[in-house]
């Protein structure tokens, strides 16, 4: 049988940043178990089934007219290719994907929950409407996946700490934090001819781009300032924020950019005279955590950001040093924060410069693969026999 199979139900490749944690994810899981199969939710322009060298790439067809029933049936499906060969290690980064090991595999195989994100927290900021009773299903199902696995992955101290509050008894826990490489940085001139403060990612309520939309309202006397929202996602996912735009006399200094290649975001990103990640004070950033990407990406690239004074992001940025943290939820405070960083090139390449070499020293993919290794390792040092013995 495969040794390894790594489950996500997420749309990949994709533009977004959870395409390249998983990337990043099952390479390690392959490298160490010498190849196995990769389980994704699929979209039409990609094909159901791929071989790339010694990976095999599943995606389902999804169907259902809720977010619930797309669930649902990515498991069913997972669930069918884990039926056909059980591997020996099952890596997981949701509970649909729980959901589906649960049901094809025997008790020896060792699981590995990634906890990313709990749909409890994450749903009912997504879908208001959503019942009571379904968030508690949904709770009870996290509390049984996070104490049926043998070893839980988070990729914030933070989460970490958060799931320490559940009334559970959870199983080994690593840290194991998202990455960056280092980009090689685009010669010639910036993408555009003005300067421009960037916002790259999804354009979810709790991301707090209507908070940088307000921001730049009050940096109008800043004429041919522009800024460049890159959006992981579709453009009809914007519409709001454009309405916003709109309503705030805005919409003229805003450049919309929709699921741009990964070399093209690079060229974007290190054109930027600064980034902005305006989280917003809601659970799913403060009663779950999160690991930003976008914002060792921009540091990565050596430009400053200006992001909301968070649990999450002071675990990545410190204040001062590598860009400006802000009080969220203020477009004032991230206006004159930006405007600081706008009028004072030096500071900016100041911060800039030990930003990137904050991530190379701290936050490389390297690093991350190493420790997720070790995790792995640390599977073995219980036998199956021992470890089914212990699940009875």
């Amino acid at each position: 049988m495969d040794r390894a199979a790594y489950l996500a139900f997420d749309r990949f490749p994709s533009a977004k940043g959870a395409a390249t944690h998983i990337a990043q994810m099952a390479d390690a899981l392959f490298e160490h178990y010498g190849g196995g199969r990769l389980i994704v939710a699929g979209a039409p322009e990609l094909p159901a089934w791929q071989r790339e060298q010694n990976v095999e790439i599943h995606r389902a067809r999804m169907s259902g007219a809720t977010p619930l029933a797309r669930a649902l049936s990515y498991a069913n499906f997972a669930a069918q290719v884990l039926a056909r060969k059980p591997p020996e290690v099952v890596h997981y980064r949701d509970i649909w994907s729980g959901i589906a090991v649960e049901r094809a595999c025997p008790p020896a195989t060792r699981r590995v929950f990634e906890v990313n994100g709990l749909p409890s927290i994450e749903w009912a900021e997504r879908y208001p409407a959503l019942a009571d009773s379904t968030l508690a299903k949904l709770r009870a199902l996290e509390a049984q996946q996070l104490a049926a696995a043998d070893r839980i992955i988070v990729p914030a101290a933070t989460i970490a700490h958060n799931l320490a509050r559940w009334n559970v008894e959870l199983p080994p826990l690593t840290v194991v934090p998202n990455g960056a490489d280092l980009p090689e940085l685009p010669s010639g001139p910036p993408p555009l001819a003005t300067p421009y403060i960037l916002y790259f990612g999804a354009l979810q309520a709790w991301q707090g781009v209507a908070d940088a939309i307000a921001a730049m309202a009050m940096l109008a006397d800043l004429r041919g300032l522009m800024l460049v929202i890159a959006s992981s996602s579709p453009e009809r996912h914007a519409e709001a924020l454009q309405n916003t735009a709109q309503r705030l006399g805005v919409a003229g200094r805003i450049l919309w950019l929709y699921e741009l290649p990964r070399p093209q975001l690079v060229r974007w990103i290190a054109g930027a005279r600064c980034s902005v990640a305006p989280f917003t004070q809601c659970a799913r950033n403060l009663l779950q955590g999160f690991a930003p990407l976008k914002v060792l990406e921009s540091l990565a690239a050596g430009v400053p950001v200006v992001a909301s004074d968070l649990p999450a992001v002071r675990e990545i940025v410190r204040h001062g040093e590598h860009g400006l943290l802000v009080r969220p939820e203020r477009p004032g405070e991230l206006a004159r924060a930006l405007r600081t960083l706008l009028d004072d090139a030096a500071r900016r390449d100041r911060l800039g410069c030990a930003a990137r070499q904050h991530v190379a020293d701290n936050f490389s993919w390297r690093l991350s693969r190493a420790r997720l290794s070790e995790a792995y390792r640390a599977l073995h040092v219980v036998k199956p026999a021992q470890l089914a013995e212990f699940k009875r």
